[in-house]
This record gives structure tokens, C-alpha cells and sequence, in this order.
């Protein structure tokens, strides 16, 4: 375990964990960030032998409730089908962790953060971000919670590329790790839908050059439209079909510009939702890592060789077939190179026509896929169930 210094442990439970100012965060940009904060989530105890800790991490627009009540929304946890009692991830055996990438809006230093150097948020001075950083500041969390070793950590979507960091970064602190509906770069495909978000968010005449929140106004509109989007790449179009088809949201036709189709009052409401729960800064900096993302890129451009130190480490990798946005062929592309890399790897390609937002929904092939793999992890690790 790196030695932090620290004088206490960060609090079992969860909150926001601030590090001290001579342990600054060292970005990939150069750019260092001091007394950073990382909000997190655990579930369950860390057992004797410290074998039992799991490291969840979440997607775009997720965040560390991932087992317990938002906040905000009131809605339960965003993976309660995988993680809790009786679940693949049960706190019952594990000792669960999920944080709040930096760069977040739920309480992990970020753009709305209060910039210590002139007491006002962050706003566009907030430093560029990297998946790398996103995994370095988790690495410092588990230092704090007195984790050596993870048994596993899990991911989807940008989960996922957070999962490749590990296992690039850190194999030594890996014994297992499951790749879910992911990617180890971004496509031009994916670049140009997250640009399109960005320019609708500064677009708007609120978002004010990025210092809206010292302004005290917001961008609703623009994030909105990012989120609607955004959305449609999570969805496929038999998913659309089945759900909506070209049902009207009323009896007969507006001849106008309301909401006429189902379709469409349903992206108007995930729009409307989620600018209020989520910044639009914070939208732009994690897009932006995701679209900086190239695991290959500091190794030669050889995938391969960015899993050569990880050959102890055992893989999981899931995708589905109607998934368009991360496809079927990037999470054999990782499997390919972890193959060659000469680390163990398990693959699944699970059928659904519900689009990437699949490792989300009611899955029960993906469920029986991740229990069989964390059962043979456990009885590899001698974790009795």
C-alpha cells in the first residue's frame, strides 16, 4: 500500500474525503490539484485478510450511490440489481467501494468546486482531466480506506475504460477485473456525439463562457439538449421501436412543434431530469476524458502491451449485441490484446436488443455471467460463500 501520511482513515459509510494539501493530485496535463476531495460510497466491512474489497466505478453520468439512495433524485442506486444482499456483489461478503470521479458534481472536486486561489468555482480553469487521473485519485481513496488489494474492480462504460486504467496502472493491486460494455478508446463516432453535446451546452447564452455558477445562472437548456442526445446513443433503434414505435403522446396532431410523438416527450423529461442533478461543466470535462481515452497510445499504440504487467489478473469482458455506441468488436479488440498479452480473460457477448444501456437494465444473462466469475474469483482468493 503507498504510504499517504495520513493520521486517520477516511470513515467507513462514505462522504467526502479530503487529502491533505502536501498530497496534491498530479494530473496527466501537469497541472496539480491540492486538498483534493473524493466523495464515495462503501458498503460492507473489509475482512481480516483485506481480500474482500471490490472498487465499482460508474459511467458518464453516474456517481458513488451506487447500492444506496440518491440524494438528489430520490431514486435507488443505479446498479442495486448487481450490488446488494444476495447479489453478484453482496456487502454481506465484500467490502464494496464506489467514489465520484474528480471532475464530478457530487461532492468529488470538480469544476463547480470552489477554486481556493480567488474563493469562486472553478468554472473553465478547472485543469483537463484524464481517465489516468480519474484512476489516480481512486488509487489515493483506497490507500486512505486501508485497502492493499482490490478482489475485483467493476465497471461499464466509462466504468469500463476506468477498469482498463487499473489494470494498465495498477495489475499489482488487481486480482480480478470485469470490463463491461466499454471501449479502449473513443471512435471518431463517439468524439463527434459528445462534441455535439458540449457545443449545445455552450451554446446557450447562460453558460456565459463557463463561469455561470459564479454568475448564479445555468445552463438548463443546453445540458438538456446534450442529455437527449446522449441518450439516444444509449438505445437501440428495436428498443425505440418496441418502446415508443410512432405513437402520439395525444390524441391527433399539434401542426406544430410540441411534443407530438412519445419519442419526443420522452427525451424532453431525461433532459429535463437530469440538468437537476448534474453541471454542464462537469459534463464538459468528463467528455472530454473519455474522449482523450487511447489505453494503447502511451504503450506504442500496441493495446497488448499496455496488459503486459497484468498478466496475473483475471478478466472478465462483457458486451451486447444491439450495442452501438461501445460494439461487440472493441470489447473483442480488448480481448485480443489481453489474450496476447498473455492474461487470463473470460469473454460473453450477451443478446439484447436494449442498446448500451443494457449493463444497466434487467439482464439476467449478464447477472449469471458476473456471479459464475466472482464465485470462481472467491474460491480462488479463499473467500468462503
Amino acid at each position: 500500500m503507498a504510504d499517504l501520511d495520513l493520521d486517520v482513515s477516511a470513515p467507513l459509510g462514505g462522504g467526502v474525503w479530503r487529502f491533505p494539501a502536501d498530497r496534491p493530485l498530479v494530473l496527466d496535463s501537469g497541472a496539480k490539484i491540492s486538498g483534493l476531495e473524493v466523495a464515495y460510497q462503501t458498503y460492507g466491512s473489509l475482512n481480516e485478510n483485506g481480500t474482500n474489497a471490490i472498487l465499482i466505478c460508474h459511467a458518464l453520468t453516474g456517481d458513488q450511490y451506487v447500492a444506496s439512495t440518491h440524494p438528489t433524485t430520490g431514486k435507488p442506486g443505479w446498479w442495486t440489481r448487481l450490488v446488494g444482499p444476495g447479489k453478484p456483489i453482496d456487502p454481506a461478503r465484500h467490502f464494496v467501494i464506489c467514489s465520484n470521479v474528480i471532475g464530478g458534481c457530487m461532492g468529488s472536486t470538480g469544476p463547480a468546486s470552489i477554486d481556493p486561489a480567488t474563493g469562486e468555482p472553478w468554472g473553465l480553469s478547472f485543469p483537463i482531466l484524464t481517465i489516468a487521473d480519474m484512476v489516480r485519485a481512486q488509487a489515493m481513496l483506497i490507500d486512505a480506506l486501508g485497502v492493499d488489494t482490490l478482489l475485483a474492480v467493476v465497471g461499464g462504460s466509462m466504468g469500463g475504460m476506468q477498469v482498463q486504467q487499473w489494470a494498465a496502472d495498477y495489475p499489482q493491486r488487481l486480482f480480478s477485473a470485469v470490463i463491461v460494455a466499454s471501449a479502449s478508446r473513443h471512435s471518431a463516432q463517439n468524439i463527434a456525439f459528445h462534441e455535439v453535446g458540449r457545443q449545445a451546452i455552450m451554446a446557450d447564452p447562460e453558460w456565459r463562457g463557463g463561469a455561470y455558477a459564479a454568475q448564479g445562472a445555468r445552463p438548463e437548456k443546453g445540458l438538456a439538449v446534450a442529455r437527449m442526445a446522449a441518450h439516444i446513443t444509449y438505445l437501440s433503434e428495436p428498443a425505440l421501436q418496441r418502446k415508443f414505435g410512432r405513437e402520439l403522446q395525444r390524441d391527433g396532431l399539434s401542426w406544430g412543434f410540441d411534443a407530438d410523438f412519445q419519442v419526443e416527450s420522452y427525451l424532453r423529461h431525461q433532459g429535463a431530469s437530469f440538468v437537476d442533478r448534474f453541471d454542464a461543466n462537469s459534463y464538459l470535462y468528463i467528455t472530454r476524458a473519455m474522449d482523450y481515452f487511447d489505453l494503447a497510445a502511451p504503450h506504442g499504440g500496441v493495446l497488448a502491451n499496455a496488459f503486459k504487467a497484468a498478466r496475473d489478473v483475471r478478466f472478465c469482458v462483457l458486451s451486447f449485441t444491439s450495442d452501438w455506441l461501445y460494439p461487440t468488436s472493441e470489447s473483442r479488440h480488448i480481448v485480443r490484446a489481453l489474450t496476447a498479452a498473455g492474461c487470463r480473460a473470460a469473454f460473453a457477448e450477451i443478446d439484447s436488443d436494449k442498446g448500451h444501456d443494457a449493463f444497466l437494465l434487467d439482464e439476467p444473462v449478464m447477472d449469471a455471467a458476473l456471479t459464475g466469475f466472482m464465485a470462481s474469483v472467491e474460491r480462488e482468493r479463499g473467500i468462503g460463500r
